[in-house]
């Protein structure tokens, strides 16, 4: 089997059993290969362990099921994910989301902090062209608000922080996702798309409006994330745009914003244009 059809099915397998005691050892019989090779395929790909992403996967359907279900206590979620305790629980959930499940929950916001990966696989030789989030669920949302705008971000030199480590990488990731979040409206919708990459899909069609929760996110730029006793500097290259009129297929809205936010970036680098730039209305 292809090493990346191998890996879109560990993939796969994760999401069936999520709320199931499993382990590196399950899915690699699943998947019919050696538990040493889905751990190096995984980790080349992806660059965090088969655990990791698990449990990175259960803090974000948990968090998700704490906001839909308000009735539902932090135990009961901690169950339903395979924890015995709420202090176990509640230890994961803070380490992945920096703050405690009782405090999300008073945010009323839904965030995808950890989405499912999906693989952009070339057709026929199945080579990896890039990984991107799945954000199918809000499909619908984004067909009813057509006409609305966007507000793109993507963290400036996400590498370098990874490097410093896991934890630093994750609490950018965090706090990028909560500029936004705190920048956006209450009818907004925060969502991943990539590795560094987020976007509000907004309730308004006025550009004033998304150039507003631009400006707010902007303005935090340079402010620092604390890891282990580092402070560590982290902005954000920040866009808005409408993606005009006619339906768009799921993947041609991916492609669309992801290739907004690399155009914009990669002028900003060049000195092209302003630190706050509209991206070019995007009629596809």
């Amino acid at each position: 089997m292809n090493n990346l059809k191998l890996l879109n099915e560990a993939l796969e397998y994760i999401e069936q059993h999520m709320k199931e005691d499993i382990h590196t050892e399950d899915i690699a019989d699943a998947c019919y290969c050696s538990k040493s090779s889905l751990e190096k395929l995984f980790k080349n790909v992806t660059h965090i362990s088969v655990r990791e992403y698990i449990i990175r996967r259960r803090m974000t359907k948990a968090a998700r099921m704490l906001i839909e279900n308000p009735e539902m206590t932090v135990l009961d979620a901690a169950l339903e994910y395979g924890y015995s305790s709420h202090e176990a629980f509640t230890r994961i959930f803070y380490q992945k989301w920096n703050c405690l499940p009782s405090k999300y929950r008073e945010n009323k916001r839904v965030l995808e902090i950890f989405p499912k990966i999906n693989l952009n696989l070339e057709t026929g030789g199945y080579k990896i062209m890039g990984r991107k989030f799945d954000i199918s669920e809000l499909y619908d949302l984004f067909k009813s608000r057509k006409d609305c705008y966007f507000v793109c971000g993507d963290i400036r030199s996400l590498i370098p922080i990874n490097e410093i480590s896991i934890k630093a990488g994750d609490l950018a990731i965090l706090e990028s996702l909560k500029r936004m979040e705190d920048a956006a409206g209450e009818d907004d919708v925060v969502f991943r798309i990539g590795g560094d990459e987020f976007v509000i899909l907004t309730s308004s069609t006025e550009e004033a409006y998304a150039k507003a929760i631009a400006e707010k996110i902007v303005s935090h730029n340079g402010e620092c994330i604390h890891s282990d006793g580092k402070d560590i500097p982290l902005s954000l290259y920040v866009t808005w745009l409408k993606i005009a009129d006619r339906p768009l297929r799921y993947s041609e809205l991916f492609v669309q914003l992801n290739q907004s936010l690399t155009q914009v970036k990669g002028k900003l680098m060049r000195g092209e244009l302003e630190p706050l730039t509209k991206a070019e209305e995007n009629n596809l």
